[in-house]
């Protein structure tokens, strides 16, 4: 195989394209184009810059006889599994339809409650002739119904547990040329993590503001219940904007810790979700049960905002612990 070929070969597997390694040889298209059609041949220096970006022998570029390369990389260490482009790309897109799945079903648990308090608010207003009794009872089934729906999308990630593991469980090297594009992908995918981020968190900061000024401009049940509605869907939206980029982010820097097994932000991560595995259907519980005992659900539904900001605060406290132990 000709020196061309090589150059094809290993910019493909690389996934890149002309104008790609033509910024990282500092040359233009053009002249890798040549390279690759015989029309010229690179000089040395640029023989051993493409040997160093391909990570391989100089040798194999320039012998036509050697077919085979072998990374110029120090080799596996014992116990290290090694993770090639596909399983990279695989395991990248396997968390994101974990992302998608878990989403799907946070959205269904946070929006439970609004055709709850939808009904309420329709009761309240004497529209479509509900009493708050039977506008509870239809709210309580629809929290029910779509709680597990919700459940049913988290017992569906399951099924991509053996296809991540690997990489989340056990000690793994990148093949030749995969950190570097990973790298280059997670600089080039920072922007778009950083932009939805802010407009995520800046949905989940001014959810409570809409019930805030219902509350002291209007002051009904009704509008407050509807209000609540609207803090709900800005609260779910927050969660759909941020929760696939972060997920992209989060395999992007697995991927490229490499051997680090567990870093402290996935323990922060892991004990987050066994809090919350056990908090929120407590909440719901507790919810339900003050309110089917008092029947003033136009009253119970503080349970919620309290709730979420003492999540938050359980959290840090289980951070606080854990620090305090190390």
């Amino acid at each position: 195989m000709i020196l061309a070929d090589k150059i094809i070969k290993l910019r493909k597997q690389l996934g890149w394209s002309q104008e790609e390694l033509a910024e990282k040889m500092n040359v233009s298209r053009q002249s890798v184009s040549k390279w690759e059609s015989t029309n010229s041949i690179p000089d040395l220096n640029r023989i051993i810059m493409l040997a160093e970006i391909f990570d391989v022998s100089t040798d194999y570029l320039l012998k036509d006889d050697i077919e085979v390369f072998d990374p110029v990389s120090e080799g596996i260490e014992p116990g290290l599994i090694q993770i090639n482009l596909e399983q990279a790309l695989k395991y990248v897109e396997n968390k994101m339809e974990v992302a998608g799945l878990v989403t799907k079903g946070v959205m269904f648990c946070v929006c439970s409650v609004v055709p709850l308090f939808f009904f309420l608010a329709m009761a309240e207003t004497n529209r479509l002739n509900l009493t708050n009794n039977v506008a509870a009872a239809i709210g309580v089934v629809s929290i029910l119904i779509m709680v597990s729906l919700g459940i049913s999308f988290f017992i569906r990630t399951n099924q991509y547990e053996s296809d991540i593991a690997p990489i989340e469980n056990e000690a793994f090297e990148l093949a030749y040329g995969v950190h570097s594009i990973f790298k280059e992908k997670l600089q080039k995918f920072r922007v778009t993590y950083n932009l939805r981020l802010s407009v995520g968190i800046f949905m989940f900061i001014i959810s409570f503001a809409p019930l805030m000024f219902a509350n002291i401009f209007f002051g009904g049940h009704g509008i407050i219940l509807m209000m609540l509605i609207l803090m709900f869907f800005m609260i779910a939206a927050g969660i759909y904007i941020i929760a696939p980029v972060s997920a992209k982010y989060d395999a992007y820097n697995n991927l490229l810790k490499e051997s680090c097994l567990e870093t402290e932000k996935s323990k922060r991560a892991k004990r987050a979700e066994k809090l919350a595995a056990f908090y929120w259907p407590l909440l719901v519980a507790i919810y339900l049960g003050w309110s089917l005992w008092t029947m003033n659900w136009g009253t119970t539904w503080i349970v919620w905002p309290v709730g979420a900001v003492l999540f938050a605060a359980l959290v840090g406290l289980m951070e606080l612990l854990d620090k305090e132990d190390r």
